[in-house]
């Protein structure tokens, strides 16, 4: 016999167990595609947020944080799905740095595949991020990052907000300072959110006038020569004399008070805080302005359901910014339900532009516009309440998204 046949039934075995691999290889993989192109369609949403989970502002960025979760469990009904998509956050801390919450951004849309994010925390941080979301073409749900610039002359067409901005603060604080005779002078902090809340209060004040501005840094502790400023100021005008501060994060600029403010017939004024901040309030009992948020203030079933449920987890009421972040998520979720849980960036924008949504503070809609959120604003008083540990806001009355005239300052 020919060595060459004596091979052949070897070739012919191996051939047949080849065959036999690769039919199993086939199945195999028509197996995995079909599990793989299952899973995709299934798929999966991914929300980044980009917050402060560390430096000055990481009390709000943790507020903020609790409450997108909150909102996500409660417009899923608990399920964190949408159209049977699970819906996951990826977090990612942007220590209040402004190039570190642009680098993590681009990293969220590029390497980690976010459809869309949330954030962040600071103004400057914020006004870094908005040109990566452009340039990724992917949203970015601004909250609680309040700058005007942020909707305004920096804007574009993948930023929404649903956090209140300058303008929204100012008006609303307009509102409970601007009378007749009343001279005023500003305290805030050298940076977007001090300088554009300071020009949004001056041009919505129509009776009252502005007779000093005082900047200093964010991370100022020592009041001491602004308020000789402020008062220099201030102590020899007529009628009503008030000095509004706009402050957030370290400091307590309410140490002012401490100059014996009273022998000149100046009183303070600010818009609302976190109620730790709200502690330095008490000792001004009437105090008046106007605040974003205070748990004790809207009534309505989401924030019902939100004070029971932050009661009920974290045994405190829910704070001013985590009604933001509670906001955030419902915005994503109603908005996902609407496209039937399609994440593509155009189909999104077109949905929200105009959407109007139900939030701890009553609805909401975003403004086709600049994608602004219209929302209500609180004109309140403060009580010092033996109960609480800070001045409780008591609400004078509810200021309605259509009696403020919040300008579109993005020129497009």
């Amino acid at each position: 016999m020919n060595p060459t046949d004596r091979l052949l039934p070897a070739f012919a075995a191996a051939r047949r167990r080849s065959l036999i691999v690769c039919a199993v290889a086939a199945a195999t993989l028509g197996a995995f595609t079909s599990g793989a192109v299952l899973a995709q369609s299934k798929g999966e949403i991914k929300i980044a947020h980009v917050y402060s989970k560390t430096g000055p502002l990481e009390a709000y960025g943790k507020q903020t944080q609790t409450g997108l979760m909150l909102g996500l469990e409660y417009a899923t009904n608990g399920t964190m799905t949408v159209a049977g998509k699970k819906i996951s956050v990826i977090e990612k801390d942007d220590q209040g740095k402004p190039d570190v919450g642009k680098s993590l951004l681009a990293t969220a849309y590029s390497d980690d595949k976010a459809d869309l994010a949330v954030g962040p925390t600071s103004s400057g941080v914020a006004l870094a991020m908005l040109p990566i979301a452009e340039e990724y073409k992917k949203i970015l749900l601004v909250e609680p990052a309040v700058a005007d610039s942020i909707t305004g002359d920096k804007w574009n067409r993948y930023v929404f907000r649903t956090g209140r901005n300058s303008s929204q603060d100012a008006i609303s604080n307009a509102v409970a300072q601007d009378r007749e005779g009343t001279s005023i002078a500003t305290l805030a902090q050298d940076y977007a959110f001090g300088r554009d809340g300071v020009k949004a209060f001056k041009d919505a004040l129509k009776k009252a006038k502005i007779v000093h501005e005082e900047y200093l840094p964010p991370a100022t502790t020592d009041f001491t020569a602004a308020a000789q400023h402020l008062i220099d100021a201030l102590k020899d005008k007529p009628g009503r004399k008030v000095i509004w501060i706009i402050w957030a994060g370290a400091g307590n600029p309410f140490k002012i008070a401490d100059l014996d403010l009273k022998r000149y017939g100046i009183e303070i004024a600010t818009g609302g805080n976190i109620m730790p901040a709200m502690v330095a309030y008490k000792q001004f009992p009437g105090m008046e302005g106007a605040t974003y948020y205070y748990f004790g203030v809207p009534k309505n079933a989401v924030n019902e359901w939100l004070v029971a449920n932050h009661y009920s987890k974290y045994k405190t009421p829910p704070d001013f910014f985590t009604a933001g972040g509670m906001a955030a998520g419902i915005a994503i979720v109603e908005a996902l339900k609407k496209t039937n849980g399609d994440t593509d960036t155009n189909k999104l924008v077109k949905t929200m532009e105009g959407m109007s949504f139900e939030t701890p503070k009553g609805k909401m809609t975003f403004r086709k516009e600049d994608h602004q959120a219209m929302q209500s604003m609180y004109h309140f008083k403060i009580k010092a309440d033996p109960a609480f540990a800070w001045g409780v806001p008591e609400l004078v009355r509810e200021i309605k998204p259509e009696e403020m005239q919040v300008p579109i300052r993005n020129k497009h």
